[in-house]
Order: structure tokens, then sequence, then C-alpha cells
């Protein structure tokens, strides 16, 4: 059960963000204050919504207690009717009260490569970007294109991008790890099925005072950017490699004909990168005991299987398979295996936070 002064607390936090944003005059204190009303509103309207329940339960089993037989009556099932509806109000509201990764509201860094399978690995990376864009049309994010190898065929070696917008991190960080697809490649003339793969990073892009890059740790080579075959794309050195000399990390970026807009570029994925490798050292050193995969980002697991063949899409962490593969790759129904990850990673934090208690 939620202590009913938790639930006070939060009520009483709401009402007195409302009251600051009244008067609030500085642009900073008007964006910090709407940021927090924005998350408090669903869990103070939750935890009002329980402490109204648990009063109407007391105001009813008193009166079932009473001396009016019909009265009693009523009471009864309207206790009944709350002694089940109280638990599911609390279990929601102790998910929402759940400590947030700071990062989920976070834009994000998304980096799809082709793996295994050659031409047919590329067009799967190339698809899987594609879905990625439409559902973050669909979110009303923005998505700019950072880096890419386009492939022969029309699909993708590799490319980067940049996703902005709200909670974004919170969403994405479930599709890190290997991307597997099963389909009959065009150039396949006897019809049968092949394997190949791509991975997904979702990196959370770190505020500047997250991590912090000195000069003296990175080695910048500006080159001449090229294009398929090695064609000259333009005269000046504008292409940026950036080494980061104590981890090796290496980033490059030519997309821009300007060489200080793809050092720019550059440093915004080496700091994304530089943030996701503490990220996962602290969460491997916290997450130690713990068997799930779900949410971990690990770029070498197995993930999800899409099979053409049966429209198919099974999410291995969690054992779930959908058969509406058409609407997934098309990015309308990823909100279904991502709102199946984000409920097990709940209810593995509240399993976790009820172990230690």
């Amino acid at each position: 059960m939620i202590p009913q002064d938790k639930l006070d607390a939060v009520v009483s936090r709401f009402e007195a963000v409302e009251t600051e944003m009244q008067t609030a005059s500085s642009p900073d204190d008007i964006v910090r204050l709407s940021k927090e009303h924005a998350e408090l509103k669903p869990i103070a309207e939750a935890a009002s919504e329980l402490t109204s329940a648990r009063s109407e339960l007391t105001e009813a089993e008193e009166m079932a207690a009473g001396d009016d037989p019909d009265m009693a009556e009523m009471a009864k099932d309207e206790v009944e009717t709350l002694k089940k509806r109280i638990p599911e109000l609390e279990e929601q509201l102790q998910i929402m009260l759940l400590p947030k990764d700071k990062a989920d509201n976070a834009p994000v860094i998304l980096e799809v490569r082709a793996g295994t399978g050659g031409d047919e690995a590329a067009l799967f990376a190339g698809d899987l970007f594609r879905m990625y864009q439409r559902y973050a049309a669909d979110h009303g994010w923005k998505v700019e294109v950072l880096e890419s190898s386009e492939s022969g065929v029309g699909g993708y070696k590799e490319i980067q991008a940049s996703i902005t917008g709200d909670n974004v991190f919170g969403r994405m960080k479930f599709e890190s790890g290997v991307h597997r697809v099963q389909r009959v490649p065009e150039t396949e003339t006897q019809g049968r099925i092949h394997t190949s793969a791509a991975t997904v990073a979702v990196l959370p892009e770190p505020e500047d005072v997250d991590i912090e890059i000195n000069d003296a740790d990175i080695r910048v080579d500006v080159f001449r950017a090229s294009g398929p075959g090695g064609q000259s794309v333009n005269t000046t050195d504008s292409a940026v490699r950036i080494i980061h000399l104590p981890t090796g990390i290496t980033v490059s970026q030519q997309d821009e004909k300007s060489q200080h807009k793809n050092r720019a570029k550059a440093m915004k994925v080496l700091r994304a990168r530089l943030y996701d490798a503490e990220r996962a050292r602290i969460e491997a050193e916290r997450s130690a005991d713990r068997k799930s995969q779900v949410g971990s980002g690990d770029r070498s697991e197995r993930i999800r299987t899409y099979n053409f063949p049966q429209s198919r899409v099974t999410d291995h962490r969690i054992g779930l398979t959908l058969h509406k593969l058409d609407k997934i790759i098309a990015g309308e129904a990823l909100d279904e295996l991502i709102d199946a990850l984000v409920l097990e990673a709940q209810t593995e934090q509240l399993a976790a936070m009820e172990e230690g208690a």
C-alpha cells in the first residue's frame, strides 16, 4: 500500500508548481516549471483518484455496518467494487512513481548498420531506418540525417541520424540490438528464404554538462570528402575525423560541405558515444546480478526477428509475437512492441524494489 502522506505530498507539489507558474517571469523558470507540471499532472490525478477511492471505501464500510438493511446491502456491493479497484489504482500509481531514467527525455543518435547478409542486409537496414523515420513522424519528432553510406542496391551500409522530441530515448532505447529478417530476396530465383541482420544503436544525446571533452584528449583530422567509387564530392578538406585518444572512439562526418558543420556533427556523435559508454558501465555495475536483457541496450543481442513469409514479428526478450509485420515495418504498430517492453521493464523494476524493501 502506498502511504497516504506520499499521495498528499505528490498532490501538494503539483499544486505548488501550478502556483509558481502563475508568477514565473524568467524564461528558464517557465520552461522548468512547465516540464515539471507536465510530468506531475498524470501522477497527481492518479494520486487524487486513489485518495478518493480510499475515502469512499471507508464510508462504504461504515454504511455496510449500519442499521439500514437496504443501504447496508448497497454499501456491501460498493465495498467489493472498491476493494478490487483500489489495488489496480495502487499498481498503476506505483509504476508512475518509479524512478525515472534522467535520459528518457533526451534526444538520441540513431545508428543503423547492415550486418550479415550482404545486399539484403543493407536493404533491411534501409527498411529499419524508414520504419523509425515514420515512427518519429507519427510522434511529432524531428529526424536529421547526420551521416550515411548507401549501398549499391538502394539500402544503407550504415546511417546515423539525430532524433529530437519528447521522451525520444524513453521509447527508442528498447530498439538497440540485432534485428534479424527472414524473407525471399528480389534477386532469389528459387524462392528460397534468406536470413540477414542489421544492428541498431540508440544513444542518448547528453547535455553539454553531462560529458566534458578536453581538447587534449582528441585528435582532429580533416580530409577531402568523397562519394561512391572515390569520386570527389568537393575540392576542399571539409570532411572531419575525430579520434578520442583515451578510448579510441573514432567519429567521421562528411555529409556537409562546411568543415565547421561536419566537426559540430562529429562532436555531437562523439559526445553521445562517450555518454552511452559511461551509462553502460554504470548499468553493468548496478545490474550484475540481473538476468533480464530488456532495455539493456546490448548491441550484440539478437532482440527481434521479422519473418516476411509469415507476416510476423517476434521480440525475443519478452517472447511476444505479432502477426502484423506490414504495420510494424511501416512504423504504425511499432508502439505495440515498445509498450510491451516498457511494461516488462517497469514490472522488473517494481519486483527489484520489492525484493530490496
